[in-house]
């Protein structure tokens, strides 16, 4: 466990620009519109002088009445909590702000180490200039230009000379990362806060809460998983400020960062036009995939089983994907998607032996042969497993332009039933070859 730095302060001051700087990646959502970061978001600055973690928060208003501008303040103070270390993060250009003067007493209250980064000083002259006014808050100061990396390293270089030792815990295992995936106001946020146990994530009834793609933990046994909450993804015609544009793209790139993704949809909306493109996407992508019905509690009763056929008839058009009914308020359903998870990735990365390969493809052939093309009909030679991830099988014949759809869709059932790969995507791929 590393030791655990926590940046802090007032909205559009440059936190996650200089979370992003001191990571050495673009993890968290930059924008000038104030406000972007909400949730918590962590990282591990590798390549510092010494690793540590680092969580970004969301800017604080002490004294807000706003509902979502208190939740923030709950996630920063949260992050507060658990952090080994505090960097207050102010902007030079504007100067000392009384909210800074507020925030600063604030922290020193917790008697945890705090360090003041003053963001947005471009260069000595800058700092000479700017500086002095900081002094006041009683701690230390350090210039610094998170988008321009002046004075980075020898922010970097004190804040490890001061840093605590984190507290030792038992080792664990890296399990899966899940990506979850869904329109705006799909509950993916409240799924995760059920999961974990505490809130975690904001959650509010205005749809768009989650902008940036956020990573949580969790410990089950001797596994930590991660989970990936991400930006609700609304249809390209709604799609109109270029924040959110940027949440979007965030989101789906976010299949490609996790091991399984998880599609929420709401159980009481069933399948719009947008889930159907979003689950194209991934099936084009051969992304794992589940697909979770969420607020399955707000289904009467009587109706459940008439909705679960609903939702099976609707994903009739990709049988592959596993359907799971869960509700972040009754918990039903959570107890199996790790579960299902871990039986999903063992398949998506099976490699199966060319030897059973080929036992298999004669078995296949001799219950159905394939139909004749015009006059000729395909041979099959042999073949081949190149890859996992997803198992892709690559099919030898005499010319691959005689195989059809349907034959193919027969080939694909086939080995799914012999090598137990109901759940996973496949690739079958067809070549020409002399035998």
């Amino acid at each position: 466990m590393l030791p655990l730095v926590a940046l802090l302060g007032r909205t559009n001051v440059g936190k996650s620009t200089l979370f992003n700087r001191l990571l050495g990646s673009r993890k968290s959502l930059t924008h000038d519109h104030p406000g972007v970061t909400r949730d918590r978001i962590y990282g591990v600055a590798e390549r510092a002088p010494c690793p540590f973690a680092l969580v970004d928060t969301g800017g604080l208003y002490l004294d807000s009445a706003e509902r979502m501008e208190e939740a923030i303040f709950q996630q920063a103070r949260e992050a507060l909590e658990e952090a080994h270390f505090l960097v207050l993060v102010v902007d030079g250009r504007e100067g000392l702000t009384e909210l800074d003067r507020e925030l600063a007493d604030y922290l020193r209250r917790t008697r945890k180490p705090v360090r003041v980064a003053v963001n947005k000083v471009d260069g000595a002259e800058l700092e000479e200039r700017l500086l002095p006014e900081f002094h006041a808050l009683g701690l230390d100061v350090r210039a610094v230009s998170a988008e321009h990396g002046y004075g980075i390293h020898a922010f970097l270089e004190e804040l490890c000379r001061d840093l605590p030792p984190a507290p030792e815990e038992a080792p664990v295992q890296e399990g899966l990362k899940l990506a979850l995936l869904g329109r705006p106001n799909a509950g993916k946020s409240s799924l995760i806060n059920a999961f974990v146990g505490e809130k975690r994530l904001i959650v509010d009834s205005e749809s768009g809460t989650t902008r940036d793609s956020v990573d949580v933990a969790l410990e089950r046994g001797d596994k930590r998983y991660v989970f990936i909450d991400t930006a609700g993804v609304r249809r390209k015609s709604k799609v109109r400020k270029s924040l959110e544009r940027v949440s979007v793209l965030r989101a789906l790139k976010s299949s490609n960062r996790a091991d399984v993704s998880i599609l929420l949809l709401d159980a009481l909306q069933g399948v719009t036009v947008q889930d159907k493109k979003i689950l194209d996407y991934l099936s084009g992508e051969k992304v794992p995939l589940i697909v979770a019905v969420n607020k399955i509690d707000l289904v009467p009763k009587a109706k459940l089983g008439q909705v679960k056929k609903f939702f099976q008839w609707e994903m009739s058009f990709c049988p592959h994907v596993p359907l799971i009914y869960t509700s972040s308020v009754s918990k039903s359903g959570l107890g199996g998607i790790l579960p299902l998870a871990e039986k999903l990735w063992a398949q998506y990365s099976k490699r199966v032996s060319t030897g059973e390969l080929n036992r298999c493809l004669q078995a296949i052939l001799e219950r159905h042969q394939p139909p004749m093309a015009g006059n000729r009909r395909p041979k099959f030679y042999y073949m081949t497993q190149p890859e996992v991830a997803p198992p892709t099988f690559v099919f030898f014949l005499n010319d691959h332009r005689l195989i059809g759809r349907q034959y193919t869709r027969y080939l694909e059932k086939q080995l799914r039933k012999f090598f137990k790969l109901e759940i996973t995507p496949v690739r079958l791929v067809f070549r020409t070859s002399r035998g």
